[in-house]
């Protein structure tokens, strides 16, 4: 029994990432992560075989690293010290020969592991292409504030024309956060910077990066979702991590370049990469540029989204059945709340005009999004159609809600109270308890 409930959960999590899948075949991920991920070694074999995953899903997948850590290493075994100012490492000529160690040897590490193909493990077969050369050009940021950051650069034109062309030949490309000038000099670019610069030189669809502590809300509780407006404001609180403020400060950035989305996941989670991806929830957190939810009129093409939520509620009784075709043809009576694409919660409204009301009926809301206000939204977005359309009061009818529609203001009736039309349409038999509410 234990065997065939675990079978059934795993068929129907490969049928719910289905959609997921036609999205994201044939676009561009950008994967940024700092070299504390490769550290952590059993950690970054199972980030590797997500994004073996991935690849074989036909995503493009463009890799930024950076190597702080390791640099750090080497300076310690040269007996040199590191130099900060301004949140940025400034690079002397021993932090420069520690880099370009760190990186030469981080980027034939990575691209060994991403070679691997052992039978029976998660690489079998997988035959991943590795591209990584010097896709991007780099200016030294120079004098700040009175410091000079020596080679120290920051981005100033990323080679997309070749980035795309290896991506168009199947390869994954491996950006390191180093830079070159013109003139043959090696600058050391921070890893945020990198990502944020070749996810819109692409137009990426997403941006995603690994961060070491994700923003919370006040209930200490991971914060799933963030404008960009809202992300520069908790930026501006000063309440974050360094790492996690520099990721947010460059995701924010490249949704104004043009990128699709960002995210930023915890290196911590294990799979963190593929439940954020291909979850509804997710465990990270998405930037965007506006918000995911939109509350409008329903249009057909959103009738199999509203019976998803409508048939689980007409099984056990909460609402009376309605057929595709009665909520096609009374598309221009609904409104949703679609959130990110998919619909979570609707509701209609019914006018009387001889009577000067309205009835509020078949509001359904996604189980998991019922403590996020979409009922109380719904209503009140149909009480201001019910106003546009000169009309005096709404009324409702439940078997199950009776306290919901009371705490929204609306009080206990009798059936004769109803517009008459309404009265030959009530089902004795069902019993439902009949509501009203001036607007």
């Amino acid at each position: 029994m234990a065997v065939q409930s675990t079978s059934d959960q795993f068929v129907r999590w490969l049928r719910q990432v289905a959609p997921y899948v036609h999205a994201f075949r044939g676009r561009t991920f950008v994967i940024g992560f700092g070299g504390e991920l490769f550290t952590e070694r059993q950690r970054f074999l199972s980030f590797v075989h997500d994004l073996n995953l991935l690849a074989a899903l036909g995503i493009r997948l463009v890799l930024v690293h950076g190597a702080r850590p390791q640099i750090e290493a080497e300076l310690k075994a040269r007996g040199a010290r590191s130099r900060y100012a301004q949140g940025l490492r400034i690079t002397d000529e021993a932090a420069l020969k520690a880099m370009k160690q760190a990186a030469g040897v981080l980027r034939i590490e990575i691209e060994a592991v991403l070679s691997q193909g052992l039978p029976r493990s998660p690489m079998a077969g997988a035959q991943i292409r590795v591209n990584s050369g010097n896709f991007i050009t780099a200016r030294p940021i120079g004098v700040r504030k009175g410091v000079d950051f020596l080679y120290t650069g920051a981005v100033r034109k990323v080679d997309a024309f070749a980035i795309r062309g290896a991506l168009d030949a199947g390869e994954l490309v491996l950006v390191a956060h180093v830079g070159y000038s013109p003139t043959g000099e090696v600058f050391n670019l921070s890893w945020e910077d990198v990502a944020e610069s070749v996810a819109v030189a692409l137009r990426a669809e997403k941006l995603l990066m690994f961060t070491d502590k994700l923003p919370l809300d006040r209930k200490e509780q991971v914060i799933s979702e963030l404008t960009a407006h809202d992300a520069e404001g908790l930026a501006r609180k000063g309440a974050l991590t360094a790492q996690t403020s520099r990721a947010l400060e460059h995701a924010v950035r490249a949704l104004a370049g043009g990128v699709g989305r960002a995210h930023l996941v915890s290196r911590r989670v294990p799979g963190s990469l593929l439940l954020e991806l291909f979850t509804h929830t997710g465990v990270g957190t998405m930037v965007t540029a506006d918000t995911l939810e939109k509350l409008r009129p329903a249009r057909i093409e959103d009738v199999g989204g509203m019976l998803a939520l409508i048939e689980p509620l007409e099984a056990d009784g909460t609402l009376v059945k309605r057929s595709r075709e009665l909520l096609e043809a009374e598309i221009g009576n609904f409104l949703v709340v679609e959130h990110d694409g998919v619909i979570r919660g609707c509701a209609a409204l019914y006018p009387f005009a001889d009577d000067k009301s309205a009835e509020f009926a078949c509001l359904a809301v996604a189980p998991e999004y019922r403590d996020a206000g979409y009922g109380e939204r719904l209503l009140l977005a149909c009480q201001e159609r019910a106003k546009a359309l000169k009309l005096r009061k709404l009324f409702a009818l439940t078997t199950h809600a009776a306290h919901w529609f009371i705490e929204q203001g609306f009080r206990a009736g009798d059936v004769a109270a109803l517009p008459s039309r309404r009265q030959e349409l009530y089902n004795w038999r069902r019993g439902s308890k009949v509501f009203f509410k001036r607007i």
